[in-house]
């Protein structure tokens, strides 16, 4: 038999925010335990997979590092990075049909420009694989739906201004947990706007309401939008034991989500329960993706499952209504916006660094064009990073910007550098996979 699911372990034993943090190598270890101790990778749909090393090529895609993203990681970032790309290749190259990276650091709370260690998570492991499936595959179309109870606020960050990455979100209300952000009329820049989705969820919302939306809005709107790849960014920090939240989710939600979403590529995100829950969570995951039945898999102890209050489902609603209009309306939005704005749009960013305390405040301007997308311009400064207070021009090339728009933006680069403003000026150019200093 030909082994349906890939799985790819990595528990970073040498990589840790500090002793007691929550995001430990434990988060791992007991699921691997549980694993063992229930033969599943003896069973033949399942193949377990060595993580690669991935590169500063591969991270530079998608990354501004200031000073340098060489400068903010370990190598565990570049195992956790490289397990993804692994992943990624078993299912290009049809050894399985899907795979699931049980990595850490985690990485959906780390945006396009770092300046070090936010929502634990330094480099956005699923969007370094997303660029990596568009370099070496050519793949377009992608939809990335983020499982996890935190809004996943560096992937909407990275990519809010693509519009063949439909990122789909549900989490807990912003206004109840951290980071705070991801609210409907986050939705995209005018150019991709309506590709970026968020479903706040009302604490307490467990399988009833979970299920509900992914039949009621969800699954539509990934069937609309036909992607070639679906990627589940999956933290598991919804489930009704976790520290960091108040959701309501079970062992079997989790898994009959997996079953219904067949993304074809899984990367572990949060989930902070490391004994009560991620074992069993995991499982049900693993043995849904790979085809197996999962019916049996229960959490043994429920006492602090919370019943679903009865305003969650009314949340669900007003959410499929809200959001699937908002979808179905998404090209004439989006041309109105474009005309509103003009050939170029703009956001003021403020941003903290919670595990650094570092403060930044970015503006970014997306420049567009008609022969390409365009070129995003970006002034951050931040203070009290590792490195002291610091500020950086940046500009961001796109692999199909035109001569033009790489003549303009050059000049704005070298201009910037010729005020002498900043500590940094960079450039990075994605049809080159690499950021420069200039």
């Amino acid at each position: 038999m030909k082994p349906t699911l890939g799985l790819i372990f990595f528990p970073a034993f040498d990589w840790k925010i500090s002793p007691t943090h929550p995001e430990r190598q434990e988060r791992l270890l007991y699921t691997r335990d549980q694993l063992l101790e229930e033969g599943v990778f003896n069973l033949p749909q399942i193949r377990e997979y060595r993580p690669r090393l991935a590169t500063l090529n591969d991270l530079e895609r998608v990354h501004i590092g200031v000073p340098s993203i060489a400068k903010l990681i370990t190598q565990a970032h570049l195992v956790s990075s490289g397990g993804c790309l692994t992943a990624a290749d078993a299912v290009m190259k049809q050894e399985v049909k899907r795979a699931f990276a049980l990595v850490r650091p985690p990485g959906h709370h780390a945006m396009r420009v770092v300046h070090g260690i936010r929502g634990f998570c330094t480099i956005n492991i699923e969007a370094i694989m997303v660029e990596y499936l568009r370099e070496h595959y050519g793949v377009r179309k992608i939809a990335v739906v983020d499982t996890d109870v935190h809004h996943g606020d560096g992937s909407q960050d990275i990519f809010y201004h693509d519009p063949d990455t439909l990122y789909i979100s549900f989490h807990q209300d912003g206004r109840t947990l951290y980071p705070g952000t991801g609210f409907p009329n986050e939705a995209g820049s005018p150019a991709a706007y309506g590709t970026t989705i968020n479903l706040p969820l009302l604490p307490t919302t467990g399988d009833e309401g979970l299920h509900r939306l992914f039949d009621g809005l969800i699954r539509p709107i990934l069937d609309d939008f036909q992607p070639e790849i679906i990627i589940n960014s999956a933290g598991q920090d919804n489930h009704f034991s976790d520290p960091l939240a108040s959701m309501s989710v079970t062992a079997q939600g989790y898994a009959r989500l997996a079953d219904k979403l067949q993304a074809d590529i899984a990367v572990l995100e949060g989930g902070y329960s490391v004994e009560a829950a991620l074992p069993y969570v995991n499982t049900g995951i693993i043995l849904a993706m790979a085809g197996v039945d999962y019916s049996h898999v229960v959490e043994p102890d429920q006492s602090l499952l919370r019943p679903q209050d009865p305003r969650c489902n009314k949340r669900v609603d007003e959410l499929i209504d809200l959001q699937g209009q908002m979808w179905s309306n998404r090209e004439k939005l989006r041309a109105a916006a474009l005309s509103k704005c003009g050939p170029v749009w703009a956001r003021d960013k403020s941003i903290y660094y919670d595990e650094e305390g570092i403060r930044e405040h970015q503006e970014e301007t997306a420049h567009y064009c008609d022969n390409c997308s365009g070129y995003l311009t970006i002034e951050t400064e931040a203070q009290n990073t590792r490195f002291g207070d610091q500020d950086a021009y940046i500009v961001c090339l796109n692999r199909d910007t035109c001569s033009h728009c790489r003549s303009v933006a050059m000049d704005q680069a070298l201009a910037a550098k010729r005020s002498g403003r900043w500590d940094y000026v960079l450039v990075q150019d994605k049809a080159h996979s690499r950021v420069e200093q200039i």
